[in-house]
């Protein structure tokens, strides 16, 4: 059984959002035991016909439960929005109930204005699996190539991972985002999610992915914020010291899942070679993904971005901490760091000079190159709680 990094609270109600295949259901059926939970699964038809028509059902069923009953789930409850006001008369009543509420997006409770419970329950996000979870089951070679969704990194036959993955980009990111988002013209749609794969990790230019998909600019930002809304991947704003002017740089957008990307981009069958332009994309975006998981987690609070400038000088993540410090890190997937790899960080430090600059990078010893720390990608993710 791999132990999943977040602290869920055992005494308090709270949301827990991911995309599908995170495992949400898997990890609260391992921490809170059957014979003290009443469960609801909203995936089964039954289920979800039968409490979408009556959802006063759900609420006379909580207030006849047994004692022993302490804790209720209701999975994917973006399925039956309606449900989330039985469960907020519940939580007024005596008695009351811990609530476990999970699901793969929020966009469609916002939507439509579905009660989010005022505060009542905290909201928490499960992530794919990272490195300090699969310890001795971890490999690089292949979180880069089939990414860390539980039920695909675990699978031992490479074959199947690949079918897996490609189902999952079939059903889920085209079909159920389609309905989910409420995409008229699905065509339009699976052009972009192909071509904001391609774009992963890049400078998003929205007229040019308006220009190749034959949709509007308007249409094309908000197929992103689809993506973001469902957990799907999120937004890396270009570093500048007002706010403001952050928002108006191009941004950059990376995938939940590495294996997503490779998936939409039919290469699953493409081998990743080490030392390879393609090898380095992979390494780097699979970096952000394990340092953004590593702050949610740790609830660091940290502000994300990246650098550039008009000189083309860059730096992959810059992490502002709450107490106003900086940390630079560029991502480099060689075992021998040299001078010439670190100018985005020299160039950083000129304008942020009490930043602390790192170099993450296949290098199996850590060392220096004046007041630049050179380590091995793991132990940045230590570096960074610092």
């Amino acid at each position: 059984m791999i132990q999943r990094l977040i602290q869920l609270p055992k005494k308090h109600s709270f949301f827990l959002f991911g995309p599908r295949q995170t495992g949400k259901s898997t990890l609260l059926k391992t921490l809170f035991s059957e014979q003290q939970t009443m469960y609801y699964d909203l995936l089964k038809s039954e289920e979800y016909l039968r409490l979408s028509a009556h959802p006063q059902l759900f609420r006379e069923e909580v207030l006849a439960r047994p004692a022993s009953k302490s804790r209720v789930i209701i999975d994917e409850i973006q399925r039956v929005p309606l449900l989330l006001n039985e469960v907020h008369w519940l939580m007024e009543q005596p008695r009351a109930p811990v609530f476990l509420l999970t699901g793969s997006s929020a966009r469609k409770l916002k939507r439509g204005h579905a009660n989010l419970l005022g505060g009542r329950a905290l909201t928490m996000q499960l992530f794919p699996l990272v490195q300090a979870e699969l310890t001795d089951l971890f490999s690089l070679h292949k979180a880069l190539e089939v990414g860390t969704l539980p039920k695909i990194y675990l699978e031992p036959e490479r074959d199947v991972a690949n079918a897996l993955l490609q189902a999952y980009v079939d059903t889920y990111l085209k079909e159920e985002i389609q309905l989910e988002a409420q995409v008229r013209n699905l065509n339009p749609f699976i052009q972009f999610l192909t071509l904001a794969a391609h774009e992963n990790g890049n400078s998003i230019h929205f007229s040019n992915i308006s220009r190749e998909t034959g949709v509007s600019y308007q249409t094309v930002k908000s197929y992103y914020q689809i993506l973001e809304d469902t957990l799907l991947g999120f937004f890396l704003l270009s570093y500048k010291r007002a706010l403001r002017k952050r928002l108006n740089q191009h941004p950059k957008f990376y995938f939940f899942d590495r294996g997503i990307v490779r998936a939409l981009t039919k290469t699953l069958t493409v081998p990743l070679e080490p030392k390879t332009d393609a090898f380095g994309r992979a390494f780097e975006h699979f970096m952000i993904l394990e340092i953004m998981r590593t702050i949610q987690y740790e609830k660091l609070d940290y502000r994300m971005s990246y650098y550039r400038t008009e000189h083309g000088a860059e730096v992959d993540l810059i992490l502002e901490t709450p107490r106003g410090g900086i940390k630079a890190i560029e991502i480099k997937s060689t075992d021998s760091v040299q001078g010439v790899h670190l100018s985005g960080l020299r160039s950083f430090a000129t304008i942020a000079p009490h930043a602390e600059l790192c170099c993450a990078s296949l290098a199996p010893h850590r060392r220096k190159i004046g007041n630049i720390d050179i380590l091995p990608w793991q132990d940045v993710l230590e570096w960074i709680k610092r």
